[in-house]
């Protein structure tokens, strides 16, 4: 459900094609993979009043219909504060009541053993009792309510029938093993809106990859990690990735730099040689005031200067100014309507939506 730099590019017009020049005689010199330099050495206060001097107790009176003031305990409740993980707008959410709390001990050992319900994930959450936060269960701590959210879609499709009567079973099942009581949403409305989302998520996405082609010598693994280090890229989880970290704490990466995975986990990646990297940007995961498309392009630039690389399509078609502008143009329509649709690219609906 993304729509690929080869889409992008073909709305905007498509792109001119360049040619390459080939440096024969240099690429006789330097006829061995390019590789990574060796590093270098390095040598207590009292509480204000309350307004027109009232105290704590005359604060709380209270005027009956009899007009006769009674004095009433003041009583601290838990401020009751939206979930961060749960959103209304891409979840179907179902509410398990209890007659009275929860300890978190319970809760988790009656967690189902699998999150997911299908191709989609959910969440059980509890009300903590004495924040008022919702959170996932924790021992220690009781919870008064809780509730369950299946994400609609992701990038896997629409939630269908079978999916969410997987989900009813398990969540069932929770509320069963906790002596709660469970309402779930229509299924068939449920359903609808998950298409309905969809659709708009499909013709929302944006993947953007470019790739850098060496001109030149080859490189090797560690010889490319030496230069995107250069610029900010670090190890990822996975072989074969770099990624550009968010400034924003916990966030998705910016841009993934990828080379070929069989490489990096060679027994001498030295000995490899590399001629390709992938450069993308998930458009929906960062927001557009961090200019996110101005970094990829950017970044694209540096690398293929200190590569000695092209930067192509998709398609293995050369990429100018022309194409990049016409990207961001169509970019920032894209931005647009998911802010329109409460899905601001950046936001953690969006970034649930769109993964």
């Amino acid at each position: 459900m993304s729509v690929t730099l080869t889409q992008l590019l073909a709305m905007a017009g498509g792109v001119v094609l360049a040619g390459v020049v080939a440096h024969g005689a240099w690429q006789a010199r330097k006829a061995g993979p390019k590789r990574a330099l060796p590093p270098l050495e390095e040598p207590h206060f009292d509480a204000p009043p309350f307004a027109g001097g009232e105290s704590a107790t005359e604060a709380a009176a209270v005027v009956t219909p009899d007009s006769l003031d009674v004095t009433m305990p003041a009583v601290a409740r838990p401020l009751r504060r939206p979930s961060n993980r749960i959103d209304a707008l891409i979840d179907a959410i179902a509410t398990i009541t209890v007659e009275q709390p929860v300890a978190g001990e319970l809760a988790l050992q009656h967690q189902p053993g699998s999150r997911r319900a299908g191709t989609k994930p959910f969440q059980i959450e509890g009300l903590n009792a004495e924040t008022g936060d919702w959170e996932l269960p924790t021992p220690g701590q009781r919870y008064g309510e809780f509730q369950a959210g299946l994400k609609m879609a992701n990038r896997s499709g629409a939630l269908n029938e079978i999916e969410y009567s997987e989900f009813v079973q398990k969540v069932q099942g929770f509320a069963d093993g906790i002596g709660g009581f469970v309402q779930f949403p229509d299924m068939l409305d449920v359903v609808a809106r998950a298409r309905e989302l969809d659709q708009f998520a499909a013709s929302h996405d944006a993947q953007l990859a470019l790739l850098l082609r060496a001109r030149g010598a080859a490189w090797t693994p560690g010889f490319v990690q030496q230069a995107a280090a250069r610029h900010g890229f670090v190890a990822g989880a996975l072989p074969g990735r770099l990624v550009l970290p968010s400034a924003e704490e916990g966030a998705p990466p910016v841009l993934t730099l990828q080379f070929d995975a069989q490489a990096a986990l060679a027994d001498n990646p030295e000995a490899q040689s590399l001629r390709e990297l992938t450069l993308s940007l998930d458009v929906p995961q960062t927001p557009a005031e961090q200019e996110p498309f101005a970094i990829w392009q950017e970044s694209a630039r540096a690398l293929a200067r200190d590569l000695e690389a092209e930067v192509c399509d998709d398609r293995g078609q050369a990429l100018g100014l022309h194409a990049f502008a016409a990207i961001d143009v169509e970019l920032k329509k894209l931005y647009e309507a998911l802010a329109g649709r409460d899905l601001a690219a950046g936001s953690p609906a969006a970034r649930r939506l769109f993964s």
